[in-house]
């Protein structure tokens, strides 16, 4: 098993965890709008308030959190993601493909 599943597997027991300790259903997550077409990887860029002048650009989303903080693995780590690493975790835990 590579690092990349195990961290998977790790997130996913977390999640369960979490579920399980605060009565949550899939459907639950659902509602509270946890899959929305918001959360899509791909996103077109004139969504993307930072850059509202540039048409037609694919904004591809490299890692997430748990909280749906989202980074492209573009420049500096953002904040959330850096704390993260000074903590001890790998980035790879938060890669999304």
């Amino acid at each position: 098993m590579s690092e990349s599943d195990a961290a998977k597997q790790a997130a996913v027991a977390w999640i369960r965890e979490q579920m399980d300790r605060h009565g949550l259903t899939f459907d639950d997550l659902v509602e509270a709008g946890c899959f929305d077409e918001v959360a899509e990887v791909e996103a077109t860029a004139h969504d993307v308030p930072e850059a509202p002048h540039v048409e037609d650009t694919v904004v591809r989303v490299l890692y997430r959190n748990a909280m749906g903080q989202t980074w492209d693995g573009t420049g500096e780590y953002p904040d959330w993601l850096q704390r993260a690493v000074n903590a001890g975790q790998s980035i790879d835990f938060y890669r999304v493909d």
